[in-house]
């Protein structure tokens, strides 16, 4: 059943992205102006991790910052429909721009494993595209709540075109997927991970993140110790109104492998909140990046008043 019920959403969404892009646009910022109306849960987060980062900045321009979020986190729902039902192929020419694709050529060539860290920020879909019609990929993923929501996830991220090579593996953020990660790359294949969703508990470290202690991932870190594999971060950034993107790859700092996990943490969320500070209208704001606090007490989490 939550194959069948994933088919029909995924057919749902095909012909919703059908519409013209000039639709599509509107259509995303009626719904950003919603979720501000409304005050939703996009809007609440959103407002509340701004309220944490830019605490000196005045309440007028925070909330115009929130407007452009909002309407930027919108836009690349909309967008992500329309990339997950049409063909790689055709998707793939909206990228416009390409720097440091020489360092994913060497990473390729020299047979040590790669692991590509893609923040959200962005259309994080788009680069798993093009990363696919390259390389062979495996992406790890935490899996959905919902069996209809996996399957679909599953359906939508695979090959449109029949006749496009299906390269790319998900795999779920697991105990046998980890170990799968750890086999690929001491083979040298490549591994792509979104660095800056909160683990849980256990699972990582505290570090800082626009200033404030995050608890984030330390598989990154003990997969590129462990393994050796180079470790590149990419994104691929929107560019001007229409629904282009300059697609991006830069090495990791320096401690991103460091056998201390504080330092591979610190390392790792340097990296992401630099590029999210390129174009903070860009970067998924309305996560709730800082629930775990150091005190572990629920009392201090920052999100505690604004519900589900």
């Amino acid at each position: 059943m939550p194959e069948i019920i994933a088919r029909l959403l995924y057919w749902w969404t095909a012909a919703f992205a059908r519409l013209p892009w000039s639709w599509l646009r509107r259509i995303a910022d009626a719904l950003a102006a919603t979720w501000l109306r409304l005050n939703a849960r996009e809007a609440r987060v959103a407002r509340r991790n701004l309220e944490l980062i830019y605490s000196d900045l005045p309440l007028a321009e925070r909330e115009a910052l929130l407007r452009n979020i909002l309407r930027t986190t919108a836009r690349q729902l909309v967008e992500t429909t329309r990339l997950w039902t049409h063909p790689h192929a055709r998707n793939l020419k909206m990228i416009r721009k390409r720097t440091g694709e020489a360092l994913l050529d060497a990473a390729l060539s020299n047979g040590k494993g790669l692991i590509v860290a893609a923040p959200h920020y962005g259309n994080w879909e788009l680069l798993n595209q093009w990363l696919g019609a390259r390389t062979a990929l495996a992406i790890l993923y935490r899996p959905p709540e919902s069996a209809i929501g996996e399957a679909f996830l599953r359906r939508v991220r695979a090959a449109q075109d029949r006749t496009e090579p299906d390269r790319v593996t998900q795999i779920r953020a697991e105990g046998p997927g980890i170990r799968e990660l750890y086999r690929r790359l001491k083979s040298g294949g490549v591994v792509g991970i979104l660095p800056d969703q909160q683990p849980k508990a256990g699972d990582g470290a505290f570090a800082a993140f626009f200033g404030l202690p995050a608890y984030t991932m330390t598989l990154l870190g003990r997969l590129a110790e462990r393994t050796g594999a180079t470790v590149l971060f990419a994104w691929c950034e929107r560019i001007g109104d229409a629904p282009e993107f300059a697609l991006h790859f830069e090495p990791a700092p320096p401690g991103i492998a460091a056998p201390d996990p504080d330092i591979a943490c610190a390392a790792l969320n340097r990296a992401v909140e630099t590029i999210a500070r390129r174009d903070p209208t860009q970067y998924q704001w309305t996560y709730k990046r800082y629930t775990l606090r150091p005190s572990r007490n629920p009392a201090d989490n920052p999100y505690r008043d604004l519900g589900r």
